[in-house]
């Protein structure tokens, strides 16, 4: 299983870091580039047209490209047709949406810039975050077909970090109800924006050195954050509430010997009340003896451990939940991607090595788009991007049940068939 090739769903000339799927219109959005080095790299983010062929197999077309500059997106959240955009030390905002060529092209004669709050609104032809619905030479860019195409508008900038040396947005998030913008980088700070307001409501020291990630419980009780400190804090509004100890379960790992990579919340199926929240501990220094990363399932309610499994020697890189948190993906900074059962953190996918290179990002395709079952016949699929510029889809196949009833009727006809047989053999056996 795991010597198994995945097929490349699309290629992106530049290296990718980030994958998304908007539910509402459908589109796989992944975003990269070559930063502000003059390699020939470009910088862009690219809107994919996913479409299900057959019951198993997918296939993927660009239907837009939009130019970034000189700065790669190096992390990103989606919301409601709103791209937030980790891009060096800040935070570009940009609204997308599907339309017509003539409205296309009257978005984008809007070129005017406006100051909102602490936030700066930019628009324009030479804006980094600019609306491209027309390329520098005039002509619609990348459109699948001559009437639809998408429109990508910018909204605001903001700084998420001030790292004096090299600032750098290390991860950002929209709450599940939308009405917040939370980002965390490289100079320690979680800053939280109210939305689409973009007034700063905190901003605060949470971790000594790079926040890895974040996330936020729905109704926004909850802000879970991971530094490269060695911990994991739990906050309420800007205040600490508690740091979390997966190490306590476990009697022989000293508690300097893991960090903290990930963090995420994710639903219960079938219990609607039910919350839980899933982390990754990766070994802090690497030796000979390659130790196992670590997958911890926590009450989140309570935020009390559960349960604590190993999921490999490889270091782990990137986590994700699916939406119906029945499935966590897990990949690897050797290109390996893998898929556990959320339940009991056991492993059902894995593919050694599948990108070669460090994998920068996951998705799970949501159970529906645009009304559509896009996972067809799968019980999951799971989207991976990685430094080589590969977007890949992994497929767990719907496994095939018998009834019971069918069940029960060949076990009866084996019985009966085993009497007869004894019967033949051994006249008068019965």
């Amino acid at each position: 299983m795991g010597k198994k090739k995945v097929p490349d769903l699309y290629r992106a000339p530049f290296p990718l870091y980030s994958v998304k799927v908007d539910p509402d219109t459908g589109l796989v959005i992944i975003a990269g580039g070559g930063g502000a080095s003059k390699t020939g790299i470009k910088n862009a983010v690219h809107f994919l047209d996913l479409q299900l062929v057959g019951e198993y197999q997918h296939s993927a077309s660009l239907l837009h490209s939009h130019d970034t500059d000189t700065r790669a997106t190096m992390n990103m959240a989606v919301g409601k047709g709103v791209i937030a955009a980790g891009q060096d030390g800040t935070c570009c905002l940009m609204q997308f949406k599907q339309c017509t060529q003539k409205e296309g092209k009257d978005a984008n004669k809007d070129g005017k810039s406006k100051q909102q709050g602490n936030a700066r609104l930019r628009a324009g032809k030479g804006d980094k975050c600019g609306q491209d619905g027309v390329t520098p030479s005039g002509n619609v860019s990348d459109m699948k077909d001559e009437t639809i195409h998408i429109s990508v508008t910018a909204l605001a900038e903001v700084q998420s970090d001030l790292n004096p040396q090299d600032p750098l947005q290390k991860v950002v998030r929209f709450s599940p109800d939308q009405s917040l913008l939370l980002t965390g980088g490289t100079d320690g700070h979680i800053r939280v924006w109210e939305f689409p307001s973009l007034k700063k409501k905190f901003d605060f020291k949470a971790h000594e050195g790079e926040i890895e990630d974040l996330d936020i419980s729905p109704g926004n009780k909850h802000l879970v954050t991971v530094g490269r400190d060695f911990a994991c804090s739990v906050w309420s509004g800007n205040q600490l509430s508690m740091s979390l100890k997966w190490h306590e379960t476990m009697s022989q790992i000293d508690e300097k010997t893991y960090r903290y990579l990930a963090c995420r919340f994710g639903k219960v199926e079938d219990q609607k009340d039910a919350l839980r929240l899933y982390t990754v501990q990766i070994p802090h220094k690497r030796d000979r003896k390659h130790p196992p990363c670590y997958l911890t399932k926590w009450d989140g309610r309570s935020l009390l451990p559960m349960l604590t499994a190993p999921c490999g020697t490889e270091v782990i890189s990137s986590l994700a939940v699916s939406d119906s948190g029945t499935f966590l993906g897990l990949g690897t900074v050797t290109g390996s991607v893998a898929i556990y059962i959320a339940f009991s953190l056991q492993r059902l996918y894995y593919v050694h090595e599948s990108h070669g290179i460090v994998v920068t990002d996951l998705a799970f395709l949501p159970h529906s788009m645009r009304g559509k079952n896009i996972k067809g016949n799968n019980e999951t699929a799971l989207l991976s991007v990685a430094v080589d510029s590969r977007c890949q889809l992994h497929r767990v196949a719907r496994r095939r049940y018998f009834p019971v009833w069918l069940v029960l009727f060949f076990c009866g006809l084996l019985v009966v068939g085993v009497v007869l047989l004894l019967q033949n053999l051994f006249p008068g056996f019965i």
